[in-house]
């Protein structure tokens, strides 16, 4: 597995290495031990799933509040997608900024998204598959979001906001200006 920091150092490209032959590829595609040392001992409690249909389709940009703030690592088990992490921790060096990595189920690699950084993603092709682990249940109660195409935070997306495919939860989140302070930076 390689471990490459983006230019959010705590948000990383994990790759996994994959074995092929004539009959397909052999992949690990988590090691905690290999995680661990590289990016920090987590515990994953839940794995998601979701399909989305449609070329287009926009998920987020979500996060939990603590004591429920999830990290996710995030993959692709069946078309493409643009994964977008927004580190929302005020008082932080990289407030507002992100990173959009491009994961698909040929390239395989994964996006360790820590807590502290919302969370989204616009599918690249029809029927995408996306599977995550996360290091916290889902609580209702704590699930908040940001605005997909806040132009704040500068995100090239793959989508015109006419085209986009939303819900409607997703089309009323607000920008990252009216969110109250959530996270704050490790010291």
């Amino acid at each position: 597995m390689h471990f490459e920091p983006t230019r959010l150092p705590e948000v990383i490209v994990v790759t996994p290495k994959k074995f092929g032959d004539a009959r397909g590829y052999f992949m690990e595609s988590f090691r905690a031990d290999l995680f661990s040392r590289h990016v920090g001992h987590f515990d994953f409690v839940q794995d998601n799933q979701s399909l989305s249909a449609q070329k287009g389709t926009v998920r987020g940009l979500h996060f939990q509040l603590s004591p429920h703030a999830q990290g996710k690592l995030v993959r692709c088990l069946a078309g493409g997608l643009l994964d977008v992490a927004v580190d929302i921790r005020k008082g932080s060096p990289t407030y507002g900024r992100h990173v959009a990595v491009e994961l698909t189920a040929e390239n395989g690699r994964q996006l360790w998204v820590p807590p502290g950084f919302a969370h989204g993603f616009c599918t690249l092709a029809p029927d995408t598959t996306v599977a995550y682990k996360v290091t916290a249940y889902y609580s209702a109660e704590h699930d908040r979001g940001i605005r997909w195409n806040d132009p704040d935070l500068g995100i090239d997306w793959p989508v015109a906001a006419q085209d986009a495919i939303l819900s409607d939860k997703d089309r009323h989140l607000p920008p990252l200006r009216e969110l109250p302070e959530a996270f704050k930076p490790a010291r």
